[in-house]
């Protein structure tokens, strides 16, 4: 069983330290863990020009296919995002947009998505964020799961430098019991 953790943020800081200790938790439950630094793909925003609602695939030739891929192997995928003005940020929507030409094939139905979003304060937008990273999940007909322990959202980190979500203890646990969660809702599944 395999989760990809994909990082939407445009640099290395708080929002990839929170995924990866997110998939160090899902490694400790035997899973096979990927990880996809968007700021690291050519990764173009959608057209809308409606080539995939005729051809079933994406005009554009660039990195997403490779996104797409590793989605479409993956049993759970959790997406982190920092928070820009209480939304996801362009690179996560602009993977999100881009995946419209596997939303009719159902590509991601039942796979297990949850999210982890880093704001500069402790209720800096990370809600709103993480409700756009559900309502993906949910257009794709995916399972969306929040963080175990406490019903939050999902992982939620407070972060402005850096390095400052190694300090948040809060963040780290709700990322850690988010992806629990993911890894017992994604056996539940396998299970049926």
């Amino acid at each position: 069983m395999k989760i990809l953790g994909i990082v939407g943020s445009p640099r290395a800081g708080n929002t990839q330290f929170l995924v990866e200790e997110a998939l160090k938790e899902i490694q400790k439950s035997g899973f096979e863990t990927e990880i996809i630094l968007l700021k690291d793909l050519q990764i173009a925003s959608c057209l809308g020009c409606g080539h995939c609602e005729e051809k079933g695939e994406c005009s554009q030739k660039d990195d997403m296919a490779i996104v797409i891929e590793k989605m479409a192997s993956s049993d759970g995928i959790i997406i982190g995002s920092p928070v820009y003005f209480c939304g996801v940020s362009s690179q996560t929507k602009a993977m999100m947009d881009r995946t419209c030409c596997i939303r009719d094939s159902f590509v991601l139905q039942n796979k297990v998505g949850g999210g982890i979003s880093v704001g500069a304060y402790r209720n800096g937008g990370q809600e709103t964020t993480l409700q756009q990273i559900h309502a993906f999940f949910l257009t794709h007909n995916a399972v969306v799961v929040s963080e175990k322990e406490s019903s939050h959202f999902g992982g939620v980190g407070v972060g402005c430098d850096v390095n400052d979500a190694k300090k948040d203890e809060f963040g780290i646990e709700t990322s850690k019991n988010l992806a629990r969660k993911v890894c017992e809702v994604v056996k539940m599944i396998k299970r049926r």
